[in-house]
């Protein structure tokens, strides 16, 4: 029990900085591990199946993320639940909010998969996808939706081991279901010759080998975060708070996907070369996003947690640490992508027209990017203090709206890619000055609601 114990972070005294950079770091190897699951797919099927085959799987991203990222915003609700508990030392709560969060994410992956194979190729007609690519383009997500259960628990697991700071026990799981993602990446697109279906089949088996080793780890485990298999039921509270949080971050992830799919059916205008390229550089994005996104998620837990102990006074040094890393790491690897732009689209393309199209999106969107990290973490210490409406109102008309309003003004008068680029770290920017301002607000309404409260024991 004590080992259990040692991955478990108590966030709610002490210094700061090293135990958000202890938790933040496997954090962002996990991300990058996830990453792996598509690059490996695009890389795989654009070295061995052909640029035709890379747009089908590259174009699907926007796609994916409207359905599956609606249901994912529950896992953040479940983050916030079992982290303020464990703030609090209450283990019902902590109990009750384990047992219905993976009981949710069970119902959602059910549902994700009904609607995915149901509705993914109209979907993909909405989106004007060519007609030499939305075969295999269907093929492809297919087989995604049908196993997405297991990436929808995986993920909820995995967030209830970081409420209470565990956040290499699911690096270590995905560093073991990657392996395995890439091994049959080769073997049934190389061997077998299987195309986008070999990568999807892949994936899908991966994702159900981390979603078995975190699920165990959980049942396994000797400490607060023990599941009980009988005890999976909805706790009528918890189920509505869970709502209270998720729902806003998993309509604002759909909306942000609905948004993609917009700029994705703009550049699928260009034609299939620049539908690979803008595939190809996005994907290198995702590892920059994915670096960032870890220190949102630090920011939720680490908020969370002091939340529980009636600590709001450490809330706004846990957000200046976390925008001062996430600048960080955003400023160098967004340099670092700016550098080696063509070396790395070279990676998934060959085609020198494809590596072109890349380019000029990393030519626009790398160093910016921190912005749309500064804008995640003032989100994630919102939804740690528990308000996760507000600004869930402010990223869809900051992001979603502008951008939409944006495709439908400068870029038809502009019909360039750059112009259609620009739309994003506009967004970013605009965005992430009304989520401080809002922040500014809601910690201070939270210091005056406990201010003489009493300090919870953890028991």
């Amino acid at each position: 029990m004590q080992k259990q114990r040692h991955y478990e972070m108590d966030m709610t005294s002490g210094p700061l900085l090293g135990k958000i950079i202890r938790f933040t770091v496997p954090l962002i190897l996990t991300g990058i591990l996830q990453l792996l699951y598509n690059a490996a797919d695009v890389i795989v099927v654009g070295r061995f199946a052909g640029s035709t085959a890379l747009a089908a799987v590259s174009s699907t991203g926007s796609l994916t993320g409207l359905i599956i990222n609606f249901f994912m915003g529950f896992s953040l609700g479940a983050s916030v639940l079992v982290a303020q508990a464990y703030g609090a030392g209450d283990h019902q709560q902590i109990s009750d909010a384990i047992h219905t969060s993976v009981m949710v994410s069970i119902l959602c992956g059910v549902l994700v998969s009904v609607l995915g194979m149901v509705f993914g190729r109209p979907l993909l007609e909405l989106m004007d996808s060519p007609a030499d690519v939305i075969d295999q383009s269907t093929l492809y997500i297919t087989i995604l939706f049908a196993g997405s259960i297991f990436n929808l628990v995986f993920n909820f697991g995995a967030s209830i081991l970081r409420a209470v700071g565990d956040t290499k026990r699911p690096m270590y799981y995905l560093v073991l279901s990657g392996l395995v993602n890439v091994v049959l990446n080769l073997i049934l697109v190389v061997g077998f010759h299987m195309g986008v279906a070999g990568v999807a089949l892949a994936t899908v088996a991966s994702q159900m080998m981390s979603c078995v080793l975190v699920i165990l780890c959980l049942i396994r485990s000797q400490t607060v975060v023990r599941l009980d298999l009988r005890k999976l039921r909805l706790n009528p509270r918890m189920t509505r708070r869970l709502l209270q949080i998720g729902l806003p971050a998993g309509l604002q992830s759909a909306m942000f996907s609905i948004s993609n799919m917009l700029i994705q059916s703009s550049v699928n205008s260009f034609g299939s070369a620049v539908m690979a390229g803008n595939g190809a550089a996005g994907n290198i994005e995702s590892f920059v996003y994915t670096a960032m996104n870890a220190l949102y998620t630090a920011c939720l837990t680490f908020t969370s947690q002091n939340v529980g102990a009636r600590r709001p006074e450490r809330i706004g040094r846990i957000l200046m640490l976390c925008q001062l890393c996430v600048v960080t790491v955003g400023l160098t690897m967004g340099a670092l992508e700016l550098t080696f732009a063509r070396q790395l689209i070279g990676i998934y393309s060959t085609d020198p027209h494809v590596i072109e199209m890349g380019v000029i999106r990393s030519s626009i969107l790398a160093l910016p990017y921190f912005l749309c990290g500064m804008m995640d973490v003032l989100v994630g210490s919102l939804r740690g203090m528990g308000n996760s409406f507000v600004p869930m109102i402010i990223s869809i008309v900051g992001v979603c709206v502008f951008r939409v309003g944006w495709v439908y003004t400068v870029f038809a008068a502009h019909h360039t890619l750059q112009t259609l680029y620009l739309s994003y770290p506009v967004s970013w920017a605009m965005t992430a000055l009304a989520h401080f301002v809002c922040f500014l607000l809601v910690r201070h309404n939270l210091i005056k609601k406990m201010r003489g409260g009493p300090v919870p024991q953890r028991a």
